[in-house]
């Protein structure tokens, strides 16, 4: 994930990035597993370049991960590269096998990780 730096830095904004195209490999069955993964952070002096941040994405393609395990770690790469002032992640899984699975994480640089509240689950992802 490659950065530029924020010329509107010590202004107060919120920068969300939608991605409906993240795939990787479900580590139980081998089938593929699709994601749409909400991205939503206060920016400090860095921003990401999207279309590296999309590439990034597309790492994961042929990746045996469970859903769990994918959210954290884009959150935790997206945290340690773009340093912003705090960040959260929602990933939807698509329904598979009659199930819908949805994972959140919040990270602050003050707090760490802090408490989602249950209804971002329920959000939906324009």
């Amino acid at each position: 994930m490659e950065t530029l730096p924020n010329k509107n830095r010590g202004k107060r904004s919120v920068s969300q990035h939608v991605f409906g195209e993240l795939t990787s490999v479900c580590p139980t069955t081998r089938l593929p597993d699709f994601y749409t993964v909400k991205l939503t952070y206060e920016p400090d002096e860095l921003l990401p370049e999207l279309k590296s941040l999309k590439l990034y994405f597309l790492t994961f393609r042929n990746v045996e991960i469970l859903h769990e395990e994918i959210a954290n770690l884009i959150l935790d790469d997206f945290v340690r590269t773009i340093r912003p002032l705090w960040a959260q992640i929602v990933v939807k899984v698509n329904n598979r096998g009659g199930i819908l699975t949805t994972v959140a994480r919040k990270w602050s640089r003050t707090e760490g990780d802090v408490s989602v509240k249950p209804e971002i689950l329920d959000e939906a992802f324009d």
